[in-house]
């Protein structure tokens, strides 16, 4: 990747080179039939492009995002109708046990149910050492990263029993932090701790809980989070030597929230190029 930057959150139109999305790759297979789905940070990267890939496999689909990220959202949108596909847009800064609350109404209410709880939206910033992190930012990136899908699970258990299905992006961080990502790392960690933890506490009540890993996959929260020098050559060091496409992680998500996945709970699927995840 060549060096670049952007401001936060930053944007989709301004990536070079561009990601794909599956705006034009991803061919739908009817894998999700009438499934009502909430995915948090829908606007773009992973988010985006999972919400495309479930809208064209029969999903309807509602998407959180940070007011600032309008544009990105409406283009998003814009794909999935263009499909013939149902997209909701559900604007919310979620870091407050009422903002969550109110999505997770907002979110029943439009779609008249819930089958499927995508928690994505992720907040990072990079520093160099731990003197260097704000303590505003520590607060920020939990409330963000493990208050809100602890809270949206929390709101939303009782609309996923029988058959729902709940999914988290974690991280390699989890596995293989990076200094510069200090509290992020932590959160994707904390992250993996709680899969476990709803998978064996709702699995009676017929809800299945799964995390999907990604590695380093190319989004506008990488320039607009990470030094220039970090962007450069971002993702060379995996054993598949590049980064990879957000529409190249949708896929899991898309096979978690299907009926094939109906004797998978407590997992995490890593899709890292290659890094470990174990």
């Amino acid at each position: 990747m060549p060096s670049q930057t952007q401001d936060w959150p930053g944007t989709t139109g301004d990536l070079s080179p561009a990601p794909d999305h599956g705006e034009t790759s991803w061919v739908g297979r009817d894998r999700l039939p009438g499934k009502r789905v909430l995915i948090t940070g829908g606007d773009s990267g992973i988010g985006r492009a999972t919400a495309i890939a479930l809208a064209r496999e029969g999903a309807e689909v509602a998407i959180s995002f940070l007011p600032e990220e309008q544009a990105d959202a409406d283009d998003t949108a814009e794909v999935i109708a263009g499909d013939g596909g149902t997209c909701h847009l559900l604007p919310a800064d979620a870091r407050t046990l009422e903002a969550n609350r109110e999505l997770a109404e907002r979110a029943v209410d439009v779609l008249g149910g819930l089958d499927v709880l995508i928690c994505n939206a992720a907040y990072q910033m990079t520093y160099d050492s731990i003197e260097e992190f704000p303590s505003e930012q520590i607060e920020r990136t939990f409330e963000t990263n493990v208050f809100s899908p602890f809270w949206l699970v929390q709101a939303l258990a009782k609309d996923l029993e029988d058959g729902g299905s709940v999914i988290i992006t974690t991280s390699v961080q989890a596995y293989q932090p990076s200094e510069h990502l200090l509290d992020y790392a932590a959160t994707k960690a904390a992250l993996n701790n709680l899969v476990v933890n709803l998978a064996s506490d709702l699995g009676p009540r017929g809800i299945r809980v799964n995390a999907v890993a990604p590695g380093p996959i190319w989004t506008p929260l990488i320039p607009a989070t990470m030094a220039p020098d970090k962007v450069s050559g971002f993702g060379a060091t995996t054993p598949l030597g590049r980064a990879g496409h957000p529409v190249e992680v949708a896929a899991a998500y898309v096979f978690l929230a299907s009926d094939e996945a109906s004797y998978v709970s407590g997992t995490v699927v890593g899709v890292t190029g290659g890094k470990a995840v174990f």
